[in-house]
């Protein structure tokens, strides 16, 4: 079996169609002309604004002229991530689906549900010809995972609607009403290399992988564990009591993914090999034992290589850079005391590399109150400029504030208890949306944001409950049916 024969088939084929056209962020020029030409296969008006962002809009059927407008909303791009022995071009090669049992993955790589999914509901619902709506409209953004480029570049007036659905969440029967807002942080240590000596080093390359990684956002409050801390961990040791240099450290991929894989290439005396490694095995198993139910598959490489490295970064700044990153926040930092379950305030110790001369550490951190974001933020800093490196911050967003109790929301929840004779559950989410961003364009628009089960978004493992993808189906056009009167 395959998607194209699940249910509801028009969802599916969509969905199918966007795993054939490569869409990392950064690089949606492929999927922006597939969508284009989508509007014109399929006789819907579809434009593309002077950023990137792709608009397609649907004249309400006859007798639901008077409604108010819905915008719904998706990103179109995704997070390129994939496991260290599968072979996959993100910008090439089309995402391989794989059905099992009931949900959706891909083969060795991220699976696009995240929101390939909710763009595969909009265009259904700009198909199917027996639906009853008012006036729409479908927003795609570009580059919603490394930045929300696409929501921050979207002009206000462009859109004409009242009230905004958010295809972005990732629990059916819940409706999220508010978001965390983020900031990026930089940490950067400049460092000279050293010429290593002609003889008496071995070269050997440690590897941390079979983490799950994550949302950092939806999956932070898992408490799994960051190869970046779990790598630096054996490297603070080795450095401390023997004299191993580091060639390298590279670990983690996305701002926003928790770092599942991390690698350092090192210099090791001859004379200390055997205990070095007896040191890095040790090292690494206490991670593994700390880590043995949240991540129980990870994995220790550990392999001497052809020919050591010819030069290797200063070791006083390597010491000072390893410990910063043991000591820098990650994780939750606080749970929210208003909503049971929900993470308030967190950071993910996203990125480590090593290039030309400077050694950077990439994070996130995210809360739905400023002020605490901030906070955690200047914790950072003053972890890494103790240590004496500069830091940096860009991108920050203020979060969603919930607005409860609105007519809308009524709306939802009564047609969510009618169709499926359950509760809906009132939200919100440590993630982040665009309609943080675009809310603040737009003040007038009712906000909301659903969507079908995903888990493990931004990591290999990511998966999409099919029976919800039916459910979340079946609730958006009773939903689009139900959009009062102006």
């Amino acid at each position: 079996m395959t998607v194209k024969d699940l249910q509801p088939k028009a969802v599916w084929e969509n969905f199918y169609g966007l795993t054939r056209v490569p869409r990392p962020s950064k690089h949606e020029e492929k999927v922006q002309e597939y969508l284009l030409e989508w509007g014109k296969t399929n006789g819907v008006d579809v434009k593309r604004d002077a950023t990137g962002n792709i608009i397609f809009t649907a004249p309400a059927t006859p007798g639901m002229e008077n409604r108010k407008g819905v915008i719904m909303q998706a990103h179109m791009d995704m997070v390129p991530q994939k496991t260290a022995d599968t072979v996959h071009d993100f910008l090439t090669d089309p995402i391989q689906t794989q059905v099992a049992g009931e949900w959706v993955g891909a083969k060795g790589t991220t699976l696009g549900a995240d929101n390939g999914i909710g763009i595969s509901l909009a265009l259904s619902v700009l198909q199917d010809k027996t639906l009853k709506h008012g006036p729409i409209e479908v927003l795609v953004t570009y580059d919603e995972e490394t930045g929300m480029s696409g929501a921050n570049a979207l002009e206000a007036g462009v859109l004409k609607g009242d009230i905004l659905l958010n295809l972005d969440s990732e629990e059916e029967g819940e409706l999220c009403t508010g978001c965390a807002g983020g900031l990026n942080g930089l940490a950067d240590f400049a460092y000279r290399t050293y010429k290593t000596p002609e003889a008496g080093y071995v070269g050997y390359r440690i590897t941390v992988k079979g983490l799950k990684g994550g949302h950092s956002g939806m999956d932070i409050s898992l408490c799994r564990g960051n190869a970046n801390k779990i790598i630096c961990r054996i490297l603070n040791a080795l450095v401390n009591e023997y004299d191993v240099k580091v060639v390298s450290i590279t670990g983690g991929s996305l701002r926003n993914a928790i770092p599942f894989e991390a690698e350092a290439e090192i210099l090791v005396p001859s004379a200390d090999s055997r205990k070095v490694k007896a040191l890095v095995e040790a090292k690494f198993a206490e991670s593994k034992f700390e880590y043995q139910y949240s991540d129980p598959d990870t994995a220790l490489i550990y392999e001497k290589l052809s020919a050591p490295a010819k030069r290797y970064i200063s070791p006083k700044v390597i010491a000072k850079a390893v410990k910063a990153i043991l000591a820098c926040p990650h994780g939750v930092e606080r749970m929210s005391d208003t909503l049971h379950g929900l993470t308030e305030t967190s950071t993910n110790m996203a990125m480590v590399r090593t290039e030309k001369g400077h050694l950077t550490v990439t994070s996130l951190t995210r809360s739905s109150i400023d002020a605490a974001k901030m906070a955690l933020s200047d914790s950072i800093a003053a972890v890494f400029e103790l240590a004496g490196a500069k830091y940096s911050t860009s991108g920050g967003y203020s979060g969603w504030t919930p607005v409860l109790g609105t007519p809308m929301i009524k709306v939802l929840q009564d047609t969510y208890k009618k169709l499926f004779d359950e509760e809906l559950k009132i939200t919100a989410t440590h993630g982040g949306l665009e309609c943080a961003i675009m809310g603040a364009k737009y003040p007038n628009w009712e906000m909301v944001s659903i969507g079908p089960t995903i888990v493990h978004p931004h990591s290999p493992d990511e998966r999409v409950n099919i029976a919800s993808v039916a459910k979340t189906w079946e609730y958006l056009k009773a939903v689009l049916e139900a959009i009062p009167e102006k």
